[in-house]
């Protein structure tokens, strides 16, 4: 027993004496401190043998979540903020990585985004360039303002709530003096329309407003000169036309058809006929039946009293309805030429619509069965 235990001692010893050795040796070529080379060479060490837990994420949700690391924080302190917000596992592992790699001077001060599904080799690669920290955040074609604001909610990523946004966006005192120039708002009217759907790459520390003010600057990028004189020729307004377009966004199910369907409302309008558009009635109801643009049915027609029903009063909505995309603008400034004043849903669930001149023809194109 005691043989054994000498053999023991001894390449312990060994072992500390070689340990030793490379920290001196390493010392007299890089003149680093010799307490801190032999830390990271412990670490090294205890790597080697928790490589697997190491490169084991901690979860599985891939969804982002917003981290700050403040200034002055130290390796500890965010391994400790990491394993609290369940990034990974084990916060002393992290800085054993961390210090092992001699990255903890590299560590900077900044907002990322992080998910469980990164080991700690890729989020201690994160935290050493906060520049490379982006929001990409998408709004589609056709979402009213309120589903801008709630997609802000579900991201977790931005520093303000949803709630902050619309403020910017819909009350009128705070819409940008130029752009309600620009785009022909009537007094107190909000944005909604104008906030350009797209996919953004923003910084981490956006607020509510310069969010707002890029959309809007999207949606004037967008829109050409040319665009701007045919509406002005054609006797419409901006405001007027983008009106029209929200309408149509929403629907449209195929891009291809935008055009046609922008040309019967159109011809409903150019001969006095109520547009009759379900789309309108939707946005009266809001989300009261648990969901936005919900199901309509036939005694909404007339039930829903709102200046927003097409379907009771002529002419355009008091508003847009949703936020429109350039295309389909441009099928409003530039219809389908053709004498269509219905349409609607075709019988094959496709999407596309079956469209008529007559209200017979328009009949003929019901469902049976």
């Amino acid at each position: 027993m005691r043989r054994w235990l000498a053999i023991v001692v001894s390449v312990g010893l060994i072992g500390l004496f070689f340990i030793t050795a490379l920290v001196v040796f390493a010392f007299l070529i890089t003149g680093e401190n010799p307490l801190r080379l032999a830390r990271q060479t412990y670490y090294q060490i205890t790597l080697s043998l928790r490589a697997d837990e190491l490169n084991r994420p901690a979860g599985t949700n891939n969804q982002s979540m917003r981290f700050v690391v403040a200034p002055g924080s130290t390796t500890a302190s965010i391994g400790t903020a990491l394993q609290a917000n369940q990034l990974i596992n084990d916060a002393d592992l992290f800085v054993n990585y961390v210090v092992g790699s001699a990255l903890d001077g590299q560590l900077e001060a900044g907002t990322y985004f992080l998910s469980d599904t990164l080991t700690i080799p890729e989020i201690t690669q994160r935290l050493t360039d906060s520049n490379s920290s982006q929001i990409r955040f998408r709004i589609l074609e056709g979402w009213r303002t309120e589903e801008i604001a709630e997609a802000i909610d579900q991201s977790g990523l931005f520093n303000f709530t949803g709630n902050d946004f619309l403020t910017v966006t819909r009350n009128s005192n705070d819409v940008p003096a130029s752009f309600a120039v620009y785009a022909e708002l009537p007094q107190g009217a909000t944005l909604e329309g104008f906030l350009y759907p797209d996919t953004y790459l923003l910084p981490p520390d956006i607020r509510p407003e310069a969010l707002r003010d890029l959309l809007l600057e999207t949606f004037r990028q967008r829109v050409t000169e040319q665009m701007a004189n045919d509406l002005l020729n054609q006797g419409w307004s901006l405001y007027e036309a983008v009106t029209l377009a929200s309408i149509v966004e929403r629907e449209a199910v195929h891009a291809e058809e935008h055009a046609m369907i922008a040309s019967v409302y159109r011809n409903r309008l150019d001969q006095g006929i109520k547009l009759d558009a379900d789309p309108t009635i939707q946005y009266a109801l809001g989300n009261t039946r648990g969901r936005w643009w919900g199901n309509i049915t036939r005694d909404d027609y007339t039930g829903v009293i709102s200046p927003y029903n097409t379907y009771l009063n002529f002419g355009l909505p008091p508003s847009p309805i949703a936020n429109v995309s350039i295309s389909t603008l441009e099928a409003v400034i530039y219809p389908e030429a053709s004498d269509y004043i219905y349409f609607r849903a075709a019988c094959d669930s496709s999407g596309y619509h079956e469209f008529a001149i007559t209200y017979e023809e328009h009949l003929q194109n019901g469902c049976t069965g």
